[in-house]
């Protein structure tokens, strides 16, 4: 087994568990922070170990085109091409395909798309996608699937379902292929099914028919209401297997946590922190707020007074407001290291919570704090 849970809320359906992988074990709940071309934007790797990070996401599409498999192949493999020793997930990069509307076209055989880079012409296949991810050396791979967008209406959901299942049962052989050839990686084939509870019940019992060792469940995070993303969410991992470990693709801003946490995902991940932060936002516990805002040009406090990461220990707000509007590429770095700080010691409050059966009531009683937006100055 590569998933062992450890406790589960009374009150929820919040687990604690963790995962083994080829480079380490992970502790769950956990948020990946996104190395879409094999990068944190503004972070180091050494960041990231300051950090505590043992599990991050990369983009196999972005790779796949920019520096190629074979740069990445003849490196060694991810981890030693970009210095990260610890879990790398690889997303197939269907939604980022998907997405581009006017640069591709899909069948059940696959995806043909034009690159965004140079305009080249690729196709992308089930099979092709798990080979990607075998050059590239992850150790969580994840397979071709077709997001819909939001609204769909049901016809175009279930179509776009039925060939990711296509594409999912199409992937496992090939999968095996490489496994039996001296790869250990975990499969976690992606779930759609919109937002209509049918087709996500049809999803979780395809799921029960393929081999896999966590389920990454997609189709969230693409425009809907959020009480919509939640209800979904909570029909959803209701139709799932307890021993394996859920991965939501895309979700990852403070409140989500706790809350997709509760209906029982065990991993996430978002560029959010750190695309926030290119803007001038930072995190606190007590709510987020902009850092060029004309009210911190003197104000000397750090971003917040009970946070213990270097950037709190050693710079203020007024000085990080200046390096901002003079376009000092530092902030991006100090700010990026500062939200995903705040995550990190967001998901450890979760994961201890749970572990002492705690968990409602500190989510309660951060998510009010978190709402208060105390940070804000009067």
């Amino acid at each position: 087994m590569s998933f062992k849970l450890l406790a589960t809320d009374k009150k929820t359906k919040a687990r604690a568990g963790i995962l083994k992988t080829p480079h380490g074990e992970v502790q769950t709940p956990v948020f990946m922070p996104v190395a879409t071309q094999a990068s944190v934007k503004a972070i180091s790797q050494e960041d990231l170990a300051t950090l505590g990070v043992k599990a991050i996401l990369a983009n196999s599409y972005h790779l796949y085109l920019r520096p190629g498999t074979a740069v990445i192949r003849a490196a060694g493999g991810l981890h030693r091409f970009m210095g990260f020793d610890g879990m790398i997930l690889t997303d197939s990069g269907g939604f980022q395909v998907l997405s581009m509307s006017d640069l591709r076209k899909v069948n059940d055989d696959g995806v043909t798309f034009r690159s965004h880079i140079n305009g080249s012409t690729h196709v992308l296949t089930p099979q092709k996608i798990i080979e990607i991810q075998s050059e590239l050396g992850s150790d969580c791979w994840t397979t071709l699937d077709e997001c819909p967008p939001f609204p769909s209406d049901e016809k175009q959901a279930r179509q776009a379902l039925e060939r990711t299942m296509k594409w999912t049962d199409l992937s496992v052989p090939a999968f095996q292929r490489f496994k039996d050839n001296g790869h250990s990686p975990l499969l976690f084939p992606i779930l759609q099914g919109s937002f209509y509870p049918e087709l996500r019940r049809r999803a979780a019992e395809h799921m029960t028919t393929v081999p896999h060792d966590g389920v990454s469940l997609g189709g969230f995070s693409v425009g809907e209401p959020k009480d919509l993303t939640w209800s979904t969410l909570d029909h959803t991992t209701n139709l799932l297997a307890q021993d394996k470990p859920r991965y939501l693709m895309g979700v990852g801003i403070p409140e989500d946590l706790w809350d997709a946490v509760a209906l029982g995902v065990d991993m996430m991940d978002c560029v959010w922190p750190t695309r926030v932060a290119r803007n001038g936002q930072v995190l606190t516990r007590f709510g987020k707020f902009n850092i060029t805002n004309s009210a911190y040009r003197q104000d000397f406090d750090p971003i917040d007074k009970d946070c213990r990461c270097f950037v709190c220990g050693k710079y203020s707000r007024a000085y990080l407001g200046h390096l901002f509007r003079a376009r000092e590429l530092l902030v991006h770095q100090l700010i990026s290291y500062h939200n995903l700080y705040l995550m990190a010691e967001i998901m450890s409050l979760i994961r201890k919570a749970i572990l002492t059966g705690a968990f409602e009531e500190s989510r309660k009683a951060y998510l009010q704090t978190y709402r208060n937006n105390a940070a804000m100055p009067a």
